[in-house]
């Protein structure tokens, strides 16, 4: 009956309109009442307690890291730099997409920001060299999707609090999985344009090669510092974050002089509003995720999986497929503080690795944000784009095809996810 409730409570909101932050704690009074100890009191105290944590103050530094670097110039140097190494081959411009999008993802952790970023630098360049726009579309938004995986992730921050794992092996687990995905699209782009007659770039020379490196040299540094310093324990995750904004803000203002003082106060109201929309979804989850520990919810949960606890790949498959249905509906960081309390301890009864899960989970969460009709990176790239949602759903399937079989592969094969870990715990 509770999970009835806590379910119907939460669907009902979200059913009639009300944003998912306030469903939740919707969702959270229904549970009080059910169990007899409703208390506004307390609904509040559960609310504050949620959002007042160390570890969570990564998630504003990250978010204002990535407003910068769009802002400051970091991301369309990057694409340079891309563009410069592939952009020349057969379907150049996709592989620029794809490689921008895996150094872009170690810089910022937002998959919204770097595939609105890529949108506005290279799709009106891949449409003007013959692509199908639709096509180009789904590419660049399943390579901004890698950006939640690769370090610094804000998904992996969110995840680490709530099922209280490693934030810094959580980081460092992610690296190659980031990798194995970009690799997945790699192939899908090439299949999908050999046949295709589209005139690439002239080949850059060496010399335009050194400069465009030179230019992006310090763009590229940012990610060696943040794998470094949390490797070798110079900084938190936390203080990684802060390394990041202000490194950012150095550089677009000092080096590259792209950033005024006068334009970085909107820039900050921009980042303060993006993360108060996470913030509060934290917050208003938190109260859901105490009450699902009051109502003993998890051991419902494992009562109900017993049968699969002894068969861990068996279980994770059907973890994840739940995690695809619930993708589809909700957006990444919602589904991760709703699922990760009652999954968490099916997972430590099954045996299972939690940063290995951390890392399978996160990646389930963030190919929902290319899965309709949700979807919110399609909305983000169908915007800046100029495309319809029907377009950008239509070019995405191959690739989120191909990334979600990368992600059952890593479930029948965990060393490729655990092997490479371990070379950076």
């Amino acid at each position: 009956m509770t999970i009835i409730i806590f379910l119907g409570s939460m669907l009902g909101a979200m059913a009639l309109g009300i944003p998912i932050a306030f469903s939740l704690l919707l969702c959270g009074a229904a549970l009080m009442w059910h169990l007899n100890m409703f208390d506004a009191q307390i609904l509040a105290q559960n609310v504050i307690n949620g959002a007042d944590s160390f570890p969570l103050l990564a998630v504003p530094f990250f978010m204002l890291a990535g407003e910068i670097m769009n802002a400051g110039g970091l991301s369309r140097r990057i694409v340079n730099f891309a563009m410069a190494l592939v952009g020349h081959v057969k379907g150049g411009l996709g592989y620029v997409t794809i490689v921008a999008a895996v150094i872009l993802a170690s810089l910022s952790g937002s998959a919204v920001a770097d595939a609105a970023a890529l949108t506005a630098l290279l799709l009106p360049m891949m449409v003007a060299a013959g692509h199908d726009k639709a096509r180009s579309a789904g590419l660049i938004a399943s390579a901004g999707i890698i950006a939640p995986i690769i370090p610094p992730s804000i998904a992996f921050v969110i995840f680490g609090v709530a099922a209280n794992v490693s934030i810094s092996k959580l980081f460092m687990a992610g690296i190659f999985p980031g990798i194995w995905l970009a690799v997945s699209l790699v192939f899908t782009w090439w299949y999908l344009v050999r046949k295709e007659v589209v005139v690439p770039p002239p080949r850059k020379t060496a010399a335009e090669v050194v400069e465009a490196l030179r230019l992006a040299t310090w763009a590229l540094v940012l990610p060696f510092i943040i794998v470094f310093g949390l490797k070798f324990g110079v900084f938190t995750p936390t203080e990684a974050a802060v390394v990041a904004a202000v490194y950012s803000l150095f550089v677009s203002t000092v080096i590259y002089r792209e950033l005024t003082i006068k334009q970085l106060v909107p820039l900050f109201v921009s980042a303060a509003k993006t993360c108060s929309v996470v913030m509060f979804l934290v917050a208003a989850a938190m109260v859901s995720a105490w009450l699902i520990t009051v109502a003993n919810l998890p051991a419902q949960v494992v009562a109900l999986l017993q049968p699969l606890l002894d068969s861990p790949r068996l279980l994770m498959v059907a973890i994840m497929v739940l995690t695809m249905l619930v993708g589809t509906a909700l957006d990444m960081t919602p589904t991760i503080l709703l699922l990760t309390p009652v999954l968490m301890p099916v997972i430590k009864a099954a045996g299972i690795d939690p940063v290995y899960f951390g890392v399978l989970f996160v990646i389930n969460n963030a190919i929902g944000l290319i899965t309709p009709p949700v979807g919110t990176v399609l909305n983000a790239v169908a915007g800046v784009g100029k495309i319809s949602m029907d377009e950008v759903t239509r070019g995405v399937w191959p690739f989120m095809i191909a990334q979600f079989t990368i992600m059952f592969l890593m479930i029948a094969f965990p060393q490729l996810v655990m092997v490479p870990a371990r070379w950076f715990y």
